[in-house]
């Protein structure tokens, strides 16, 4: 039988104990800090992500990471930098490969991401050190440091400004390339943006839920909110609500339950996620046969 660990002095408790206890504790306090304001990041970022169909390369640069992390302790460096310049070289590889002799870009990002997470798990193997594969892979939001969190605020403000300040181009860019290239606005540099964009956001995720899980936190709020409208303005808004409150609700239970506090997070993300999915399947198939498609995808006026 297994047992499940919990806290059971804190439903025994007042409300105090149960809400506002965690509050108190100031490594709570800096890792829902900083997963919220690199949630917040991702949530934007996704709702373009799952509209161009970069959800691959997104789980790509997330694994890619891995050998920049490496080299970056072996010199000295802040993980930081190690990382960000591996996950602007695997783009620079993807974007160089892509449509380029027989090689498609999925089976470029495929090779290319394999590969340079491999090379990061050698050179762990080849050089011993105190690098916590488990720390790299799957984060620890609750022992995110000032520096980590100084680095989380100097890298967030400049991913959420390139897409805020190229918002226009960029939703362009997803709903129609064509016409984007017609009015003077270069697909391919504006792709590299978002990439460079993308790069950014995985360093500033990471620090709170790893490598492996950043996928999920560029990918789910953006296709949750999918679900709920059709409005691509309002996506902009629903995406990082959605994401912040499943920072807050997961950073509870991961208190209550001693769980791990950044899996728990992209946890529950995926669990409202399907169950909002399940909720609109169900309803549809209850719906009268003769029902209208669903209205397609506006784009903003502005």
């Amino acid at each position: 039988m297994i047992e499940i660990y919990s806290r059971p002095e804190l439903f025994s408790g007042s409300c105090y104990d149960i809400f506002v206890e965690m509050w108190t504790q100031s490594f709570m306090v800096r890792g829902i800090l900083v997963t919220g304001v690199a949630a917040i990041v991702c949530a934007v970022l996704s709702c373009w992500m799952i509209l161009i169909g970069w959800s691959l390369l997104g789980d790509a640069l997330s694994h890619a990471v891995l050998p920049g992390i490496v080299i970056a302790y072996l010199v000295g460096a802040p993980f930081s930098i190690g990382a960000l310049v591996a996950a602007l070289t695997m783009a620079g590889l993807i974007w160089f490969m892509r449509g380029k002799g027989k090689i498609k870009e999925d089976t470029a990002i495929g090779v290319a991401f394999t590969t340079l997470f491999s090379i990061g798990v050698v050179l762990i193997s080849l050089f011993p050190s105190q690098i916590d594969l488990h720390h790299i892979l799957f984060g620890d939001m609750l022992g995110i440091t000032r520096f980590d969190m100084m680095q989380v605020f100097l890298i967030s403000p400049v991913a959420l400004g390139i897409l805020l300040y190229k918002r226009r181009d960029l939703t362009l860019y997803a709903f129609d390339k064509v016409h984007a290239y017609t009015i003077g606005i270069d697909p391919r540099r504006l792709g590299l943006t978002l990439i460079v964009a993308l790069s950014l956001t995985v360093v500033v995720a990471m620090q709170a839920v790893g490598a492996m899980l950043i996928v999920a936190l560029v990918i789910t709020p953006g296709a949750f909110a999918r679900l709920i409208t059709n409005s691509f303005s309002k996506m902009l808004c629903i995406a990082p609500l959605f994401s912040v409150s499943c920072v807050i609700l997961g950073s509870y239970f991961s208190y209550w339950f001693d769980t791990a506090s950044g899996a728990t997070v992209v946890a529950l993300q995926g669990t409202a996620f399907l169950l909002l999915w399940t909720i609109q399947l169900v309803r549809s198939r209850i719906a009268a046969k003769g029902t209208i498609p669903g209205t397609p995808l506006v784009a903003p006026a502005d």
